[in-house]
């Protein structure tokens, strides 16, 4: 069943590109491990490119790009009591991430940024020790990472992100992943 979902996502994501004209896709593999979560995160995701300059700063600016995700959280608690069974979540996220990079790409072109934007959760928990209150939920994240290629088609970074439902209801224990993420542009 898992194979036949990748499928259809993977199907998804192509005509997503033929349809909409994305820009790029990526995979994020992401891990938690607190003395109340130990969670994996897996994400597949499209973006598209806002083609302009937001801020000059000299030789860098500020552009950035819409991301749509679709992701898998696992729980990897011992955790199993209360009526919470240790499983997983669904998450399907937008964000507008904001990224400093340099004004002309050569080789290896480093970058940073930052972003906040909005997940829907399948399930208001992951397990007894990790509740969100909510399925709507702010996701924030710093990052940095380098594009590379003939024409900077690949892209590699480091994200930490931090999602939560901003206090709208308790209980709002929120969760931190570390991601690695990988891009390929068009």
């Amino acid at each position: 069943m898992r194979k036949i979902r990748s499928l259809i996502f993977a199907a998804l994501l192509a005509v997503g590109h033929a349809a909409f004209g994305a820009d790029g896709y990526s995979f994020e593999a992401g891990h938690s491990n607190s003395s109340t979560a130990n969670a994996n995160l897996y994400r597949l995701g499209v973006q598209w490119d806002w083609n302009r300059r937001l801020l000059e700063l000299g030789d860098w600016h500020v552009g950035g790009f819409w991301d749509l995700s679709l992701g898998y959280w696992s729980n990897n608690s011992p955790y199993q009591t209360n009526g919470y069974a240790v499983s997983g979540l669904g998450d399907i996220g937008l964000t507008p991430t904001f990224r400093l990079q340099p004004n002309t790409r050569s080789g290896i072109t480093p970058y940073g940024e930052v972003a906040i934007g909005f997940h829907f959760l399948s399930k208001t928990y992951l397990g007894e020790q990790r509740q969100f209150g909510t399925s709507f939920q702010f996701g924030d994240h710093i990052g940095a990472g380098v594009r590379f290629g003939d024409k900077g088609q690949y892209d590699i970074g480091y994200r930490y992100q931090h999602l939560s439902n901003g206090d709208l209801k308790a209980p709002n224990q929120g969760i931190n992943y570390n991601i690695l993420r990988l891009q390929y542009r068009y």
